[in-house]
């Protein structure tokens, strides 16, 4: 009898399928998981995207603040260097100017010791030429020669003190010209000279003192940077120097004369 209950190939059931079509169930899934799959990595890429984008925005927010500030920096170097180098001219020029006052001022001393020079070269000459009348004049020649001769004395140590002071002179131009040794061994020196001028009678007697304050205001002179020899720096205190010197000579006959004149 038939089995109304299992009908043999009735159409009311789906179709048998062979078993060399049970490979397209493992197709479907498969297929599942990389849909899922390539949704996680377009989403993954699209999430990726938009914090690349966050951080290039951010880079560019940054390095515009940071471009504003070094740009806000180097307009403050550029004006603050203008301003320094603005004051620096200025001073430059003040010293220029100072320099040439200066320059001006021991051009005009330096006339002024020449023309007093001369003037002691006259005197010089013309107490040589009664000197020269009084020896061949019997005994007053006698006398003026005794006098001469204790003035010689005088003038030897007049020369001696002179010889300091050349030497003082020297080593306060030398620390002038120095770029190490500091300023108040300067200082120390000229008040020394200073002193010593307003209180040795020699030095009283040659008004030695208002000629170190000369020197000590005008005479800027320096040999070169190498030069190590003191005699080739300054220039108004030669002069001085060699002012002195004569007037010391002249004081020598003054003084013998003078000598002479209170004997008669």
């Amino acid at each position: 009898m038939n089995n109304l209950n299992d009908p043999p190939n009735w159409n009311i059931l789906p179709n048998r399928r062979e078993p060399r079509d049970e490979g397209s169930r493992w197709n479907y899934a498969l297929l599942v998981p990389m849909l899922g799959l390539a949704a996680f990595r377009w989403i993954w890429t699209r999430e990726c995207q938009k914090e690349i984008e966050r951080e290039r925005k951010e880079y560019y927010k940054k390095h515009s603040s940071l471009q504003k500030d070094l740009e806000g920096k180097y307009r403050d170097i550029i004006t603050e260097n203008r301003r320094t180098v603005a004051h620096l001219e200025l001073e430059l020029e003040k010293e220029r100017n100072r320099t040439l006052s200066y320059r001006d001022a021991l051009v005009s001393q330096s006339r002024k010791l020449v023309e007093e020079r001369r003037i002691l070269e006259q005197e010089q000459e013309k107490l040589e030429r009664e000197k020269q009348v009084l020896l061949h004049s019997g005994a007053e020649g006698s006398l003026y020669q005794n006098c001469l001769a204790k003035e010689e004395e005088w003038q030897k140590r007049a020369n001696n003190l002179l010889k300091e002071f050349e030497e003082g002179l020297k080593e306060r131009q030398d620390i002038y010209c120095s770029l190490v040794v500091p300023r108040s061994q300067r200082l120390e020196i000229e008040k020394n000279l200073l002193v010593k001028a307003a209180t040795d009678p020699v030095a009283m007697a040659l008004h030695m003192e208002s000629g170190l304050k000369d020197i000590f205001k005008h005479d800027n002179y320096c040999g070169n940077m190498l030069n190590r020899n003191k005699s080739q720096n300054g220039r108004l205190m030669w002069l001085y120097l060699r002012y002195w010197e004569l007037a010391i000579e002249l004081q020598k006959f003054k003084r013998a004369e003078k000598a002479m004149l209170g004997k008669q």
